[in-house]
């Protein structure tokens, strides 16, 4: 039995995460702020399923940097996915969007390097770390934008370019957890997130587009499009997500001190509105309206994650396609929609 610590243990991602390593077994700690809206519901859903006493919690920010050691005492793996996560926040608040991503995630690989065990070190990254890509030619098609030179997306090794707060404070957490494998032996992986989407996702309109769309739909609420809903993403299904947690730490040795790109790779995509619009239509039973603003600040017109890396390091490949994974979306919606704030 493993000890494994999980920062944004109450998140979308780590609720998922802490479910998986708890039906094994592993012993846990949460590290949580519950900031979000969410995280309690994600602490009671786990609460009872597995008992009140089944994990750890500690309710705390990792801006605190003796709150992160306590937390990592004596584990064995550290799956650091909290921070601030939205775009939109780190320009109005790019103190605090540093102060969580940046200086937290330094705080996290401190703790790390001073346990004593050396443990495994996940780091949830993004794709933002790539930048707009102005660089990058797009061919524009009906309903979506199409790269004219990447049929399978984007490499690791393509040049980083921290466009906005948001893409500099994980750019900066993204970079130190790889040189802390180098310099300090830290068995680090970093993993550049495309859109994660599936249960447990309380979205809102600055993150979690999927869910939010989904919740806006079936609550009425108004919906906005920045730019012309053709910016394409590729997007993977939060068990397919997992599923590539499990295959790094399985093959730490080969994966220690990598980078790995995560996404639903060029056979999971979808445009923002134009292809995504029809497919929630259908699944509602009658047509959604939304309203056009301008493109947002950093907006990538089409974001595609070259996954090949994973598959030949890892055995890693997406197994759960975008309709099949946003029609169970839709259903866990549905069903908790008395869960989601009507404001």
């Amino acid at each position: 039995m493993k000890h494994v610590l999980v920062s944004g243990g109450a998140g979308f991602i780590g609720a998922n995460v802490v479910q998986r390593l708890l039906k094994r077994g592993e012993q846990v700690t949460i590290l949580d702020n519950l900031s979000r809206y969410g995280a309690k519901f994600n602490l009671a859903w786990l609460q009872d399923q597995f008992g009140k006493n089944a994990f750890t919690l500690i309710e705390g920010d990792i801006a605190d940097a003796e709150l992160c050691r306590k937390a990592a005492a004596g584990v064995d793996v550290i799956v650091h996915l909290a921070g601030q996560v939205a775009v939109t926040t780190s320009i109005k608040n790019p103190r605090l969007d540093f102060e969580h991503n940046a200086l937290g995630t330094f705080n996290m690989l401190e703790a790390a390097r001073l346990n004593g065990r050396n443990p495994a070190f996940l780091y949830a990254s993004t794709n933002k770390v790539y930048g707009g890509m102005e660089d990058v030619r797009i061919v524009e098609r009906e309903t979506r934008y199409e790269y004219a030179d990447f049929p399978y997306g984007i490499p690791e090794s393509h040049a980083v370019d921290f466009h906005s707060p948001y893409g500099c404070s994980k750019g900066c957490g993204d970079q130190y957890v790889r040189d802390y494998a180098r310099i300090y032996g830290l068995p680090t992986v970093v993993l550049r997130q495309s859109c994660i989407y599936g249960p447990r996702q309380f979205g809102i309109e600055d993150q979690g587009w999927l869910a939010w769309f989904i919740i806006a739909a079936l609550q009425g609420k108004p919906i906005t499009i920045y730019g012309n809903g053709k910016q394409v993403r590729d997007v993977l299904y939060i068990d397919d997500l997992l599923n590539a947690y499990d295959l790094a730490l399985a093959h730490l040795e080969k994966a220690r001190g990598e980078i790995f790109n995560i996404g639903g790779g060029s056979e999971n995509t979808i445009s923002v509105w134009k292809e995504f619009a029809p497919l929630l239509e259908e699944l509602l039973g009658h047509p959604v309206p939304c309203t056009y603003d301008t493109w947002r600040a950093g907006d990538q017109p089409v974001y595609i994650s070259d996954i090949r890396k994973a598959e030949q390091v890892l055995g890693w490949k997406p197994k759960i396609r975008v309709r099949e994974g946003i029609q169970r979306l839709f259903r866990w919606i549905e069903e908790n929609l008395s869960s989601f704030p009507k404001g």
